[in-house]
C-alpha cells in the first residue's frame, strides 16, 4: 500500500476514499479548482485533512511545473502539472524515467489537463468534480464519461453565451444590410457550440435600403485557420428571394446536419446579386465551436462504419 484516502475531506475535497497501489501511476483529471493540488498536498504531507486520514508510504516527492526532473528512486512521486512546460524529447525522457520508477515500485500521481497524456501514461484515473470523486478506473473509460460531462458543460455554456459580429472586413455597394447572423442549436436556439452530428442551422438576417431585383443570401463556413468547409446561397439551393422592396427585412435560414469534427470555425455570410456583387459582406464575422464525446480527425466526420472479415489466406 503506497497511499490510501480514508474518508478525506479539506475544502474542496469531500469525502473522498481511494487507493492507489505501490507500481501504478494514477492519473487525476478535473477542472481548475476540483482539488487535485491539494490532494498531491495531503499525500505529501504538507497538509492535513479536517476529517478522515491519509495513509502514505515514506519518502514521497512533489514535482511542479518548474521544478527540475528528480527521477531518483522515491517511494511516491507526485506531478502537479509538471509535464506542461516540456518539449518532445524531454517528455520522451520522462515518461521512460516513469515507466522505470513503476517497475520498481514507485506509486505515482500524476495531475494533468492533458488528455492524450494520462490516456499513454496511466494506469488508472482518478476524476475530480467539485472535490468528490467523480469517476475512477481504466483511463480510456474514464476519459470518455470526462468528456462527455465536458460536451454537456461547453454546449449549456454555449446556448447560455452570446458575442458580437466581428468581421475582419465588411465590404459591399449598401444596397442591403446584413443585419444579424447566428448559428442554432438542434431546438432552433441560438448556441455558440455545436455537437458532430446533430441538426443546426445557420440564421441570416438582412434589410435592403433600396431594391433589389434577384438578392442572393449565402454563408461560408471555414477552419479558424481560413480553410474552407462549407458553403452555400439560395441561388445554388434553389430558394428564390426576390424582388425586394426598400425597407424589407429577410431570415434566411440555412439547416443541415452538423458533419463537423470538434475544433473551432468561423462564419462568413453575404447579400449579393446573382452575377457576385455585393450588397453586404461580412468575412469570419461570426465564431463557433463543434464539440463531441469522442475524438474524431480532420474537419469533416464520416461516420464511418467498420467490418472485419477473419480468415487464412487461401481458404
Amino acid at each position: 500500500m503506497a497511499i490510501e484516502f480514508r474518508e478525506v475531506s479539506l475544502d474542496p475535497l469531500a469525502g473522498l476514499s481511494a487507493r492507489a497501489p505501490d507500481g501504478a501511476v494514477i492519473g487525476i483529471l478535473g477542472e481548475r479548482g476540483a482539488g487535485q493540488t491539494r490532494l498531491l498536498h495531503l499525500a505529501a504531507g504538507l497538509e492535513q485533512p479536517t476529517s478522515g486520514t491519509v495513509a502514505a508510504d515514506e519518502p514521497s516527492r512533489l514535482l511542479g511545473p518548474s521544478d527540475s526532473w528528480n527521477l531518483s528512486p522515491v517511494r511516491t512521486l507526485l506531478l502537479d502539472h509538471a509535464f506542461s512546460q516540456m518539449g518532445a524529447l524531454a517528455r520522451l525522457r520522462a515518461a521512460a524515467g516513469l515507466e522505470r520508477l513503476r517497475r520498481q515500485g514507485t506509486a505515482i500521481l500524476l495531475v494533468s489537463q492533458e488528455q492524450e497524456l494520462l490516456r499513454e501514461l496511466c494506469d488508472e484515473i482518478w476524476w475530480l468534480d467539485q472535490g468528490r470523486l467523480a469517476a475512477r478506473g481504466e483511463p480510456l473509460e474514464v476519459l470518455e464519461r470526462y468528456r462527455r460531462q465536458l460536451t454537456l458543460q461547453i454546449r449549456q455554456w454555449g446556448q447560455d453565451a452570446s458575442q458580437p459580429l466581428t468581421p475582419s472586413f465588411r465590404r459591399g455597394d449598401g444596397r442591403a444590410r446584413l443585419l444579424g447572423l447566428e448559428t442554432l442549436d438542434s431546438q432552433g436556439r441560438p448556441a455558440m457550440v455545436w455537437h458532430s452530428g446533430e441538426p443546426v442551422a445557420v440564421r441570416v438576417r438582412v434589410r435592403f435600403e433600396q431594391p433589389v431585383e434577384d438578392p442572393v443570401v449565402g454563408i461560408m463556413i471555414r477552419t479558424r485557420i481560413g480553410m474552407e468547409v462549407f458553403g452555400t446561397n439560395t441561388g445554388l439551393e434553389g430558394i428564390p428571394l426576390g424582388p425586394c422592396p426598400a425597407g424589407e427585412t429577410l431570415a434566411v435560414t440555412f439547416s443541415f446536419l452538423c458533419q463537423l469534427c470538434p475544433q473551432q470555425y468561423t462564419l462568413t455570410a453575404a447579400s449579393h446579386d446573382p452575377d457576385g456583387v455585393w450588397h453586404d459582406w461580412m468575412e469570419d464575422a461570426l465564431a463557433f465551436s463543434v464539440t463531441d464525446s469522442r475524438y474524431t480527425a480532420g474537419v469533416v466526420n464520416l461516420r464511418a462504419a467498420v467490418a472485419v472479415e477473419r480468415g487464412r489466406v487461401g481458404v
